[in-house]
């Protein structure tokens, strides 16, 4: 596709529309722009636009697709795959500026927004009237409309699932300008294709998001968590699946070694409380009663010390040691971001019956390219963070063992029946790894979904296929 390069009166009209101090153009443009939290993808747009209403982008999505300049969606920019990278330039369309709690209806128990509210923002909103929005991301200053767009997962989907079981209705902005409203406040929906789900998970590149509306529950009057210790990584991995199926199901099931936990120490600056093991489970579990959550620590506790070879089992029940080892686990990536020069992150998803072997051959790539790479993951899920670190090698040392070490990384995943990414997304860099993934035939059936909403491929093109 030969996109068309902007020219002063591209600038001009849509200067028009938003105002001259909604926008910058070339040079006056925030090199933070150019890239997300990860870095690996860097590329300008020509114009920077910060809308505030979904008419304004009605308005420039009709001039856009008529002129064929190509438009990036961008929120926080807390992606890691260079979604929200503009990499074709011409328009970065800023959604940050559209924050607005539209309406909280506490009988059909939604939460309608624009796409940048935070999603910090909904939980302080919803949870002092005791609701509940459960998904749990770690970075709590993104956008919820970055967090739809990649389907996002985080710590509490073992048990509350991922973002898009938590969205009722998506007001959309097309790629030619028009506005379409998908599901709604209505529980069950079984109208049709599902064009609501079809645009969570699809990084924008098929529509612009404008409005969500969110499901609630009531808010779980108690909260407790565990810190259990083994031995070595194997046993903690092995007793994961007894800890989902024994009584209840976890909220989270987080896995730790002593390497990520040193990070966080070292970049929070505090110590962490019984931090001296090898591996860890930290296991949290909700619920209304004191007794439903007493249950459920005296059965899992009795079941890993007893059965499951736990050293011993720590309950975190203070709000100094909730706080304490919480923030170590969220701060694990900045910690890792701090220890080296450069990153990159394989967001792989596996069975959890091969969370185990699958960490050993992470260890055996870590010796075989001779490169640190630490991690840490969601074990109640399968889904682990695994990040190669540059720390002092050069730049071609670097690009030749991240792309060795990538595939082989992949390979070990797709040979369990797991996939490129469990929450993080596609975006622009992992775009080789899907079609190795889903084969000719799947990414053929995607293209013509991608056609079908955006013939003239302008929105966020070069993402995913």
């Amino acid at each position: 596709m030969e996109y068309k390069k902007m020219n002063q009166q591209d600038f001009l009209f849509i200067e028009k529309i938003v105002g001259k101090e909604n926008t910058s153009i070339k040079d006056e443009i925030e090199e933070d722009l150019a890239h997300d939290e990860l870095k690996t993808v860097f590329s300008y747009p020509e114009i920077h636009v910060i809308v505030i209403d979904k008419t304004q982008i009605m308005e420039i999505m009709k001039y856009a697709n008529k002129n064929l300049i190509p438009v990036t969606v961008r929120g926080s920019g807390t992606g890691l795959v260079g979604s929200c990278v503009a990499i074709y330039g011409g328009i970065l369309l800023d959604t940050t500026k559209m924050n607005k709690i539209i309406e909280f209806d506490k009988i059909n128990m939604t939460l309608r927004v624009e796409p940048g509210v935070l999603l910090m923002e909904i939980a302080e909103c919803v949870e002092k009237d005791n609701y509940f929005y459960a998904p749990d991301p770690g970075e709590k200053s993104a956008t919820i409309g970055g967090n739809i767009a990649t389907n996002a997962g985080g710590m509490r989907a073992v048990k509350y699932g991922v973002t898009r079981d938590w969205i009722r209705g998506l007001e959309i902005v097309t790629p030619d300008g028009e506005l379409i409203t998908t599901g709604g406040k209505i529980v069950k929906d079984s109208s049709g294709y599902s064009l609501k789900d079809l645009i969570i998970g699809s990084e924008g590149t098929l529509g612009i998001i404008v409005e969500a509306t969110l499901k609630l529950i009531p808010l779980p009057k108690k909260t407790v968590s565990l810190l259990i210790p083994f031995e070595n990584r194997e046993d903690a991995i092995k007793a994961v699946p007894r800890v989902i199926m024994e009584h209840s199901i976890p909220t989270a099931v987080e896995f730790l070694e002593k390497e990520s936990l040193r990070f966080s120490e070292e970049f929070l600056g505090k110590k962490i409380p019984n931090a001296d093991y090898n591996s860890y489970l930290l296991v949290s579990y909700d619920g209304n009663t004191d007794y439903q959550i007493s249950s459920d620590v005296e059965i899992i506790s009795n079941l890993c010390v007893n059965e499951l070879k736990a050293i011993d089992v720590y309950l975190v029940d203070t709000e100094e040691r909730l706080d304490s080892v919480w923030s170590a686990r969220g701060a694990f990536l900045e910690a890792i971001k701090a220890s080296t020069t450069e990153i990159d992150e394989c967001d792989v998803v596996i069975p959890r019956s091969n969370i185990s072997e699958y960490l050993e051959f992470t260890h055996n790539i870590s010796e075989e390219l001779n490169i640190r790479i630490p991690y840490f993951g969601h074990a109640g899920d399968g889904n682990l963070h695994i990040y190669f670190c540059k720390d002092d090698l050069t730049e071609e040392e670097w690009n030749k063992k991240i792309e060795i070490g990538f595939k082989k990384m992949y390979d070990k995943a797709f040979s369990f029946g797991g996939l490129v990414s469990g929450e993080h997304g596609i975006g622009y860099a992992k775009k080789v790894y899907l079609v190795q993934q889903v084969g000719s035939k799947q990414i053929e059936i995607m293209k013509g979904i991608k056609y079908a909403f955006d013939p003239n491929n302008i929105l966020n093109p070069g993402k995913i296929i």
